[in-house]
């Protein structure tokens, strides 16, 4: 009895299944199909009507009332931005109608927990609300109906067949009086809208949060609703098999199969029993692996991430911190800790906080961790505000903006780095701004933003300016380059010292660098050439400019002034030395207490009453009549507008005898290329404190093209040419007579290469090559004639070292340093032969890469007065007045009247001076920098600061590469070949120091000496 019970209450069951499911599936299909139907009936009727119409020719009218048409478009409209969600009325409503959605999902869940089969009884409390719920969703379909301009595309969206399959089971039920589970977990597909309802709401702003929300809404709805389908086609059986291989599986237990499956763990506790069911998961597999091997990790990630790089940086009293931001990438932060950290001396006692505003790769994150002590990365932007908070941007010493230097669009990385410095000014007005600029032309811009303040610390590194710069006057002073970088830029690589070994003195010199400190009070009237003999004997400094705070003067660099200014109170110096203990002596210095100490480290501060008071002795701006033409300013050589066509130099003339000691400039670039700038290299060399029969003629080789882009910001300096050719072509190296050229500049245009970054200089190191090629061509071409009157083999060596030989001085740019090694490849057999083919290169003043200048933005960081006398150096004169009339104008305008202030003209200038002119009346006489440099000092007021020496013996040097000596010790021994570093008086006309050697009481070598290597005492 009981069992045939038993055997009823399961068929009954299955009757229920096939006859609930045929009229609940079928109602929705038809409704489904039916509309599209309907649709597509319509779209058929009234094309087949125009058609007709148009074919019959016959006029159709409308009897709509106007009113009634703009009623209609206007509730149109209205719907659309409800829907939309731009009023406050449609933002409610589509929350509403998210929240009814897991209101819907959360009482299946409910009714598949409770029910004991799939089919409910109709009593079940819970369908009162879902109706409640699905009666909304049918208004809100009629919305959307209504605002669809397109009904067909409506009618088979996403939205449109959950409606379709949930909201009519429910009409259905009550008809039958019967509900069912069936298609009521495709609400989970509602889940969809979350990332949209929370941006409404603004719990979700950021790009992170937002793509996080939608990863986790598509995985979570995709789980739900295959879990769903699964519960009904387990639950119900195959329809083939009469429903008889069903099984009574819960929602939560397929939620758990689910995941299982996409997992591919595969337990084997739950399995499908239905073909439909295993159908279902073949294919839910595939796309299940894809969803769960790819959302979970990034998901992970961000979440990660988020952790890690979102969080607030604490403060610790006592230290220090600084934030660093722009181009956060694994080039730009290798570099500035190796720089910041080299030049940080003793204990670390500076954080530093990078803020980039994407997180970092394997390799950057592997640096971060490196440094974890006094390096920490967090991710933001500094343009937003609640980011400069999490940085705590109001406490740090500085903030330091980097550059990407090698960005093919250079003005819009400045654009973005100007905007930077203005978010930080706008919020913490006394933070120091420290920020790399690669255009010039971009920095007018920073002054004249709110809050900028160069007196308190804010900086602009300009890379065009001082790259350019410094090439310029490399160009007349060879090796400079090398010099003012290692007397400005700390750098304690051991590379360096390897490349020296066995030069003592000059590895000496490198621990020398350029550092500020106030003058003694005993100073006060005295001349700057006085303070400098006082600080070169008493003190060992050797002193090169000073800055004043007061007068006319004020907060002005003066590089060895004039005897008519005079030290006043409080006056900054500006020194060679090792450390800031040495520079301190030139505070403490006085003279009752000091005369008499022979020893610089026995200087110390004594308790004399100080003098105090001002000078008195203010110089008078004076005016005299000036020969050439100078621009309005006074600081450069100035000329009509050349036209191009004028300057343009023919190939078919024979510039031979023409061109002699001119300077050659290669220029590569086309009419797409960024503008590098070329002003920023002509100005240094039309200073106005050359004489115009010192100025040397330009020649510029490249793309004509690119040049006349170029020239109208140079065209009113004089002596300037152009030769439309390339410095790949020999025959355009001889038509610009390059064999009699003072020194060649191979100048690199703004470009990035698509794969290997170091593929940037490829051009640039070709026509090196290709230059120095010509030099062997030339040496060869020389020695045919001389090796045909002596053919002895034995008389070869001693021939070819007496041949005429042309060297062509070289000095290249390179984008990325490390490409120097291609110009050394006689440097092998050791295992850092590259670093030293580096170092060789960087040394010989042959080579200037952008990133020697990296570094200055820590230089700027703890001394912002040397980098204003690095600019002052190598910009030749400029100051604000100059560039707001550059900024003003695209070129400078002239004086026309020959009367001219002589302040601006009466700079120093630098210059490399021989020993003397005949190297041979000296080579037997023993001569001490020390006395070299008083005796230069005493007669010339020239400030020696600098030897540039032959590397070997002339037989094992045929092309006599020199290597540069920084603050070369008072007693290294000099040598009749050496070149002297000097910063030469405006008024000052000498072409060597033969005069100074003649006023020296002579000293004879010992008869060891006459081998050529020096004593060195």
């Amino acid at each position: 009895m009981d069992g045939h019970k038993h055997d009823w209450i399961k068929e009954q069951g299955r009757h229920c299944n096939e006859y609930f499911q045929s009229a609940f599936i079928g109602s929705c299909l038809s409704i489904f199909l039916g509309g599209i139907l309907l649709i597509l009936m319509y779209r058929a009727t009234y094309f087949s009507w125009m058609f007709l119409a148009a074919k019959l020719e016959i006029q159709m009218t409308t009897t709509v009332h106007p009113t009634f048409i703009w009623w209609k478009r206007h509730f149109q409209d209205w719907v659309l931005m409800m829907l939309s969600a731009q009023t406050s009325v449609g933002r409610v409503l589509v929350i509403l109608v998210f929240l009814f959605s897991i209101g819907s999902l959360i009482i299946y869940f409910i009714n598949c927990y409770s029910a004991i089969q799939f089919c409910l009884s109709f009593q079940d409390r819970t369908i009162n609300i879902d109706l409640f719920f699905n009666i909304f969703f049918l208004f809100y379909f009629g919305l959307r109906f209504l605002a669809a301009s397109d009904k067909l595309k409506f009618w088979v969206e996403l939205n449109s067949i959950v409606d379709f399959f949930t909201i009519t089971p429910v009409c259905v039920s009550f008809y039958l009086e019967k509900n069912w589970l069936g298609l009521r977990f495709l609400r989970a597909l509602r889940l969809l809208e979350l990332p949209k309802i929370l941006q409404f709401l603004q719990i979700i702003k950021s790009g992170t949060s937002i793509k996080l929300s939608k990863l986790l809404a598509v995985f979570v709805s995709t789980w739900l609703t295959a879990a769903g389908f699964l519960h009904w086609i387990e639950n119900s059986g195959d329809p083939w098999e009469g429903q008889t291989n069903f099984q009574s599986l819960g929602y939560f237990e397929c939620l758990y199969m689910v995941m299982v499956t996409m997992s591919t763990v595969g337990y084997g506790d739950i399995v499908a029993k239905t073909i439909l069911g295993r159908c279902f998961l073949l294919f839910f597999i595939i796309g299940g692996l894809m969803l769960f091997a790819n959302f979970i990790p990034e998901i992970a990630d961000i979440v990660g991430s988020t952790k890690i790089y979102k969080g607030s940086y604490k403060t610790v009293k006592g230290r220090k911190f600084i934030v660093v931001c722009g181009d956060i990438t694994l080039h730009s932060v290798t570099a500035f800790l190796r720089d910041f950290l080299s030049q940080d001396t003793g204990e670390i006692t500076t954080e530093i906080l990078f803020l980039g505003e994407t997180a970092p790769n394997l390799e950057l994150e592997t640096v971060f961790r490196c440094y974890s002590a006094y390096a920490s990365f967090f991710q933001g932007s500094i343009m937003k505000n609640e980011d400069l908070q999490r940085v705590r941007l109001g406490d740090a010493e500085a903030c330091l903006i980097l550059a990407d230097v090698c960005s093919a669009q250079p003005y819009t990385e400045d654009a973005s780095n100007i905007m930077r410095v203005l978010s930080i000014k706008n919020q913490y007005a006394h933070v120091r701004v420290i920020i790399q600029i690669i255009e010039s032309s971009n920095k007018v811009y920073l002054p004249k933003l709110p809050n900028w303040d160069w007196k308190k610390g804010d900086c602009i590194i300009c890379f065009a300016e001082l790259k350019l710069g410094l090439i310029a006057q490399s160009c007349l002073v060879p090796g400079l380059t090398t010099l003012l970088t290692r007397l400005f830029i700390r750098d304690d690589t051991q590379v360096t010292k390897n490349f020296l070994l066995g030069h003592w003195h000059e590895i000496q010199g490198m621990d020398y660098n350029v550092l500020t400190g106030c003058l003694s009070n005993d100073f006060i009237d005295l001349t700057f050439q006085e303070v400098c003999r006082i600080c070169f004997v008493k003190l060992n400094l050797m002193l090169l400019a000073i800055q004043f705070k007061h007068g006319r003067y004020a907060n002005s660099i003066l590089i060895n002034p004039p005897s008519t200014i005079k030290i006043q109170y409080k006056t900054m110096g500006f020194f060679i030395a090792r450390s800031t203990a040495e520079v301190k002596r030139a505070r403490h210095y006085c003279k009752r207490c000091h005369d008499d100490i022979d020893i610089p480290d026995n200087i110390g501060k004594c308790h004399c009453k100080k003098r105090r008071g001002f000078s008195l002795s203010l110089p008078v701006t004076e005016e005299k009549s000036s020969e050439s033409l100078l621009d309005a300013t006074g600081m450069f050589h100035w000329c009509e507008a050349v036209p191009l066509e004028k300057a343009l130099l023919k190939r078919n003339k024979n510039l031979g005898p023409v061109l002699r000691n001119h300077i050659v400039v290669c220029v590569f670039g086309d009419a797409s290329s960024s503008l590098i700038g070329l002003r920023n290299f002509v100005m240094p060399l039309r200073a106005s404190n050359f004489t115009f029969d010192e100025l040397k003629d330009i020649v510029f080789v490249g793309s004509l093209e690119y040049l006349q882009r170029e020239w109208e910001f140079i065209q009113n300096f004089p002596k300037l040419f152009v030769l439309q050719g390339t410095a790949l072509s020999c025959a355009d190296l001889k038509a610009v007579s390059i064999k009699h050229c003072t020194i060649c500049a191979v100048l690199s245009a703004h470009a990035r290469s698509a794969g290997d970054q170091t593929l940037v200089d490829t051009t640039s190191i070709l026509a090196t090559l290709n230059i120095r090629s010509m030099q062997f061509k030339f040496r060869s071409s020389g020695a045919t004639k001389t090796m045909e009157v002596n053919r002895d083999p034995m008389d070869m060596k001693s021939q070819l070292s007496q041949l005429p030989f042309k060297s062509i001085p070289i000095i290249t740019e390179l984008k990325v340093a490390s490409n120097a090694q291609f110009f050394e490849q006689n440097m092998k057999g050791s295992a850092d032969g590259t670093e030293k083919q580096h170092a060789a290169c960087f040394f010989r003043g042959s080579v200037f890469s952008d990133s020697f200048l990296d570094s200055l933005l820590c230089t700027a960081y703890y001394n912002h007065h040397v980098l204003a006398l690095l600019q002052t150096l190598v910009i030749g004169g400029s100051n604000p007045q100059l560039e707001e009339h550059l900024a003003e104008k695209i070129s400078l305008s002239g004086s026309y009247s020959n009367i001219t202030q002589f302040a601006p003209r009466n700079r120093c200038k630098l210059a490399l001076l021989p020993l003397t002119d005949d190297p041979a009346s000296v080579e037997e006489i023993l001569v001490y920098f020390g006395d070299v440099y008083c005796k230069a000092l005493d007669m010339f007021g020239i400030i020696c600061f600098g030897l540039y020496r032959i590397e070997e013996e002339e037989e094992n040097n045929p092309a006599e590469n020199r290597f540069v000596i920084s603050r070369p010790s008072n007693n290294l021994e000099i040598l009749a070949s050496d070149l002297f570093f000097c910063l030469v008086p405006f008024n000052t006309s000498v072409t060597n120091l033969t005069s100074v050697i003649a006023n020296m009481i002579p000293t004879k070598r010992k008869t060891a000496l006459n081998t050529g290597k020096p004593l060195i005492l």
